[in-house]
């Protein structure tokens, strides 16, 4: 299942954040729709039996769940308290926050520490989406520096007492002519977030094109107290070996390079302890993956087998990437509706083929193409709120569902 152990000297040492240390210094970037409990479980599993990768485990990676609006988690969504459930393994326990507000994100962050139910906070302004940027969230919230140190400071202010570090994740900027990250990751550092991860692409952007790795250096450079860690077009360990090289960073964030593969992570474990070895798996582990994520979404929504199943097909092909699969199997099972039907379909398949390499490498998820940001209207006239937007912020999360 990996490649020849070669020991080595670890290439970084554990990731500090605020009272945590996190041993292999990787991250795992919050994904709508892809974070839950279940797929965290899944990453941290994946790597327990990693003997062969002298001991390395994605046990000992960050895990941050998917991104929940403040105001549904102060109005105690029932979706969104699912959302930031932990399992008992989980330590940290990482929550990420968006918000448009100061108020309701220190609210948010009062109810997750003085209720236990976060040792550390993560607050999205990377975030490209329209529905978030139309409305001043996620990366085109720091364009608006007293509102970013605002939404930050309040956070910060309530967790501290609590022993919670809180993080920052962000983009370069909105768009090229409108970048944020500079400002941004010293305000970050001057108001007591306890690390600062950065996404080397724009909001205009959104996930084409190459992340611009050199930012990640230029931030380094800015922000000297905390750790800085670097996100972009991390599709394997040797990419974070490399972007490490390239850039100083701290640690690595990675969000669509584990996309159909957990053992990702175990990877990076070894990677950065210095090994040479790898994970990879034959077509029957990747399924025994698959079909053990499966389950893991079923008991998520509390046994509903039907929903659990619906959500595994977006995973399927990320998993078979690679794999000789005929597309007669894969269009099935993107329609599986019961663990019987996943385990009659996987019955089917060449379960010996070995790991196809080079084929099953590379890009996952979709990148999308370049756009203009959508943006509130004047958003760019100023870095400062004036009283319309001021207005429309107030009400701005009320309308981004999800969470």
């Amino acid at each position: 299942m990996s490649a020849t152990l070669e020991a080595s000297q670890p290439v970084l040492p554990p990731l500090q954040i605020g009272r945590h240390t996190i041993e292999s210094p990787v991250v795992l970037a919050p994904m709508a729709g892809i974070t839950n409990r279940a797929f965290r479980r899944l990453c941290r599993e994946s790597g327990s039996a990693g003997s062969d990768l002298g001991g390395a485990s994605g046990a000992t990676s960050l895990y941050v769940n998917e991104m929940v609006t403040s105001r549904a988690l102060v109005e105690r969504s029932p979706e969104t308290l699912r959302l930031i459930s932990h399992g008992p393994e989980e330590h940290p326990r990482s929550v990420q926050l968006y918000s448009v507000d100061p108020a309701t994100a220190g609210a948010a962050a009062r109810m997750l520490v003085t209720e236990d139910r976060a040792d550390h906070i993560d607050l999205n302004f990377g975030c490209p989406v329209p529905k978030v940027t139309r409305k001043g969230g996620g990366a085109a919230l720091p364009w608006k520096t007293e509102l970013f140190r605002g939404i930050i400071s309040n956070v910060v202010r309530e967790a501290s007492p609590y022993n919670v570090p809180v993080t920052v994740k962000m983009r370069i900027g909105i768009d090229a002519d409108h970048i944020t990250y500079l400002d941004a990751g010293r305000i970050a550092e001057g108001e007591g977030a306890a690390a600062v991860a950065l996404h080397g692409r724009t909001a205009a952007q959104a996930y084409s094109g190459q992340a611009d790795w050199s930012a990640i250096a230029r931030l380094k450079e800015a922000v000297t107290t905390v750790p800085v860690l670097g996100n972009g077009d991390i599709w394997s360990a040797e990419d974070a070996l490399r972007m490490v090289a390239e850039t100083g960073c701290d640690g690595v964030v990675v969000g669509r390079g584990c996309l159909g593969r957990p053992w990702l992570f175990t990877d990076l474990a070894a990677a950065f302890a210095g090994t040479t070895a790898r994970v990879q798996p034959s077509l029957r582990e990747v399924t025994e993956t698959l079909r053990r994520h499966a389950t893991y979404l079923v008991e998520f929504y509390d046994g509903d087998e039907l929903r659990g199943c619906r959500d595994i097909r977006k995973h399927i092909a990320w998993y078979l990437k690679g794999f000789p699969a005929g597309s007669q199997v894969r269009n099935q099972l993107a329609l599986v509706d019961s663990l019987q039907a996943l385990d009659d379909l996987i019955g089917t398949m060449d379960l010996d083929a070995p790991w196809p390499g080079d084929p099953a490498e590379g890009q996952r998820g979709r990148a999308g193409s370049p756009r203009v940001v959508a943006l509130p209207e004047n958003w760019l006239k100023s870095r400062k709120l004036d009283d319309a937007q001021r207005e429309q912020i107030a009400h701005a999360e009320l309308s981004v569902s999800g969470g």
